[in-house]
């Protein structure tokens, strides 16, 4: 058996920056558009005695010789229970030629990065050029690399953060967005004021209900929904989506778990045929991004195996490179 490689979180830590990692992904999502990605629909396991969730997500894409999965579970007593966080993750990546393991990584911080990445992506082709005010709904795990990813794919004059949690962890979260990006970053008074004054908006909430009007946008304001991705929840309402221009992750996966479109189709007040399109056709030219600087553009993800192992096949690169990680044979 070929030696394998264990890649703790602060070696992806170490090899990971924001602007590498959307670049990764704009060539995967060129991939996935072209037709050269091989990806089933994520498989959900639940674990109701210990109100857990498994995710299984595999990919091949042959571009990178990426083959493999990542495993990320979803225990929201952790934290209380078990002194853990909430989502953990692993990546196993497979050798293409034999089918044997070449890496276990884990998969935590990849995850927060690939899933800001996708945001700062979006931003990149559909925000409008000279977009420069954000507010970032969600001050949890993935906040902070939505922010970054934003303020990495726009130049940022000011950036409004709001959520449910403490007003402490809120100024807490503010200054370090602050201290990362070099945004003048603060806490909004309220959601609506916010928004009304923003170019991009970014939703990385656990919201079941909306938690926005679709009234509170202004033309020419770009959307990331990057929380609530499960049927029968969401974070914006109806008539946020009947006024943008939908751009999705992946359509089909969308169908089988964005909530946010789910219910307006449900509702029978929109269809999937009236989504724009994919992100991956617009980064391979296929469609036009932004076409106006007064269209809504809302781009929905729900996260893809192509992210993690595109990125997971990087880190895999750069360790070996840099000879990082510890090598062991099964």
């Amino acid at each position: 058996m070929p030696e394998v490689k264990l890649l703790s979180r602060t070696d992806v830590e170490n090899v990971l920056t924001m602007e590498g990692t959307i670049d990764i992904l704009e060539k995967a999502f060129a991939d996935f558009a072209a037709g050269n990605v091989a990806m089933p629909v994520r498989t959900p396991i639940k674990n109701p005695a210990a109100n857990g969730l498994a995710l299984f997500m595999p990919a091949f894409i042959p571009g990178l010789d990426a083959l493999g999965a990542k495993v990320v579970t979803v225990y929201p007593d952790n934290p209380a229970r078990h002194s853990l966080p909430n989502v953990l993750g692993t990546i196993i990546l497979l050798d293409p030629e034999t089918g044997a393991p070449i890496c276990v990584m884990e998969a935590g911080y990849l995850t927060a990065m690939r899933t800001g990445a996708v945001s700062g992506l979006a931003t990149k082709h559909l925000a409008r050029e000279n977009a420069s005010v954000h507010t970032l709904v969600g001050t949890g795990v993935q906040g902070r690399t939505q922010a970054w990813a934003v303020a990495t794919a726009r130049k940022l004059e000011r950036c409004f953060v709001y959520s449910i949690d403490p007003p402490e962890k809120q100024k807490a979260f503010a200054a370090g967005v602050a201290e990362l990006t070099g945004v003048p970053t603060e806490i909004a008074d309220t959601l609506e004021d916010a928004i009304a004054e923003s170019d991009i908006v970014t939703l990385a909430t656990s919201a079941h209900q909306p938690i926005i009007s679709g009234e509170w946008f202004r033309e020419g304001t770009h959307i990331n929904g990057i929380g609530s991705h499960a049927p029968g929840v969401r974070e914006t309402d109806t008539n946020t989506i009947l006024r943008s221009k939908v751009v999705c992750d992946s359509l089909q996966a969308c169908k089988a778990e964005a909530g946010d479109l789910q219910i307006p189709v449900e509702e029978g007040v929109w269809n999937w045929n009236d989504a724009y399109g994919e992100l991956g056709d617009v980064v391979a030219g296929k469609i036009p991004g932004r076409e106006s600087a007064e269209e809504i553009t809302f781009f929905k993800s729900v996260g893809l195996a192509l992210q993690d192992l595109a990125t997971a096949s990087y880190v895999l690169h750069e360790a070996r490179v840099r000879g990082m990680g510890l090598n062991f044979s099964f």
